[in-house]
């Protein structure tokens, strides 16, 4: 008699589909969207077909270039094309942008990291006032400020230097890395805070010993999206410095491309050794980077 009570109802859809293998595969078709699948396959194909073209074109020959199927997989590929982007000071551009986007990433963090902390634990409403101020900095476009930011710069020496291209590009960065902050950090429950004040903690103690642990996707995310800006930043690099020795790759690729306008595959190969690196960063951290930007929007 258990047995009969616990045997499954024939009239449960699951039982349904199973005993009629023609309403089975019409419940799978209904299930399946054919042009959303479609879709999907049309942009896989207009993302990767100029990737495999850049790709393959790197690794011809200047000559081979214009006289191939452009598409078609060389028949004699070669390394000569990247052994000449290394030798025309690849390394010494690869460490500028390193260094610029080290710089400014850390310099983004320290900066937003408290002040999203203080907009969403304090009270007061001067701190109401200062989260409205980051985001009209949102509002702000950077080509807007290029003038008073090489004044600025200019007055306080720095211009030709590295560090001119950090503060900058760490001052745009910081109004959206609060705010993608401050929503998580409202995530956090107000519970965990309570605890360690009953403990006798301070805002500091919280800052470091509670906030930071938990907001290490959100870390990650504003990392990833800062470093990607600054790498691939061109307009403060160019209007900032001057000297051969201070760019960074986009100027590298830049003034690389102007210098070899007509050998198209040694071009094709500085594009590919300067997306390398960031592009190792945001294959490692693509999930952290869409959970943290989402973080806070659904509620």
């Amino acid at each position: 008699m258990s047995a009969l009570s616990h045997a499954p109802s024939t009239d449960s859809p699951a039982v349904a589909r199973a005993s009629s293998p023609g309403r089975g595969r019409l419940w799978r078709l209904r299930r399946t969207n054919p042009l959303g699948a479609l879709g999907g396959l049309v942009w896989l194909v207009i993302v990767l077909v100029p990737v495999y073209w850049i790709l393959v074109t790197s690794l011809r020959t200047r000559e081979g270039y214009f006289d191939a199927n452009p598409l078609s997989v060389p028949s004699h590929p070669t390394l000569q094309n990247y052994r000449q982007v290394l030798d025309n000071g690849f390394g010494h551009y690869l460490l500028n942008s390193l260094l610029v986007t080290t710089g400014a990433t850390l310099l983004t963090l320290m900066v937003s990291f408290p002040a999203a902390y203080a907009i969403v634990r304090g009270t007061s409403r001067a701190l109401r006032w200062t989260f409205s101020v980051f985001l009209l900095g949102l509002a702000i476009p950077l080509q807007a400020t290029i003038i008073p930011v090489y004044y600025l710069i200019a007055k306080a020496q720095m211009y030709d230097t590295l560090l001119a291209i950090v503060l900058p590009s760490a001052a745009f960065a910081i109004p959206i890395t609060v705010i993608i902050m401050a929503n998580f950090l409202r995530d956090i429950p107000d519970e965990l805070y309570e605890s360690m004040r009953a403990e006798g903690a301070g805002h500091w103690r919280m800052l470091w010993n509670l906030a930071l642990p938990l907001s290490r996707p959100a870390l990650i995310t504003v990392t990833i999206y800062d470093a990607l800006n600054v790498w691939n930043g061109f307009l403060f690099p160019l209007i900032l410095t001057q000297s051969p020795d201070k760019r960074v790759l986009p100027l590298f690729v830049w003034s690389f491309q102007g210098e070899f306008t007509i050998n198209v595959p040694a071009i094709l190969a500085a594009v590919v050794l300067s997306t390398l690196p960031i592009l190792a960063l945001y294959a490692i951290g693509r999930r952290q980077l869409i959970s943290g930007l989402t973080a806070g929007f659904g509620k």
